[in-house]
């Protein structure tokens, strides 16, 4: 009998979890020699600085789907409470403390409730929360980037990026890689990515009349 068992979608997900394994060391070799001050600054999500930012990917990596699911419920349905709570448990009382826990889920496999996709998206937008501020420029694997970008311009679910990137046409300048119609916003996959899911500050990467259509939205 034929085997029909889905084996190249079993290695993809395969593939990603290296590659977030992967992405997750190169951060924290990033944020090994961080100052005082450094650790402080603000990340790209609003009200967490670049210490919350990374106690929050950690907090991520400990959850399972029926822990996300009694959390949410004991932070009465909110999803800001819900994450402001994992942040205060793993944001360690030193910025050496906290790193030392997010490399200790370098290799977690665990997630909320989801698309697997969702938690390669998580890892690359997060990372650029806190490399951006800080000036720390890093090369994401393109496959990765295209694949987070292709999941997410049809969805809304939390990030809003369907609805946000509605009616423009996004065009990727470093690939060949166009999605929607209208006015033109064009740039750097990266920074498509990033503007999709909210960071206005993407948008300084963009080109084109779409670009003010995409700032005047959240």
């Amino acid at each position: 009998m034929r085997d029909r068992r889905p084996r190249p979608r079993v290695r993809v997900v395969a593939d990603m979890w290296a590659t977030i394994a992967s992405e997750r060391g190169a951060l924290a070799k990033d944020l090994a020699d961080l100052s005082g001050d450094q650790w402080a600054t603000q990340s790209l999500c609003p009200d967490w600085t670049v210490h919350d930012a990374l106690a929050h990917m950690t907090s991520t990596a400990h959850v399972t789907p029926p822990a996300f699911l009694f959390g949410l419920a004991s932070s009465g349905f909110s999803f800001e409470r819900f994450s402001r709570k994992g942040i205060e448990r793993w944001r360690g009382d030193s910025p050496a403390q906290t790193l030392q826990s997010f490399r200790d889920v370098q290799h977690s496999r665990k997630h909320p409730p989801g698309p697997n996709t969702t938690w390669l998206g998580e890892l690359i937008v997060h990372a650029e929360d806190i490399r951006r501020p800080l000036g720390i420029r890093h090369v994401y694997p393109a496959d990765a980037v295209r694949q987070v970008l292709d999941f997410y311009k049809g969805s809304n679910a939390l990030i809003g990026t369907k609805r946000r990137i509605d009616g423009v046409t996004l065009r990727a300048t470093d690939t060949d890689w166009t999605h929607g119609s209208g006015p033109e916003a064009s740039g750097p996959m990266l920074s498509l990515l990033l503007t999709g899911t909210g960071r206005k500050a993407a948008l300084d990467d963009l080109t084109g009349e779409g670009v003010a259509v995409l700032r005047s939205r959240g």
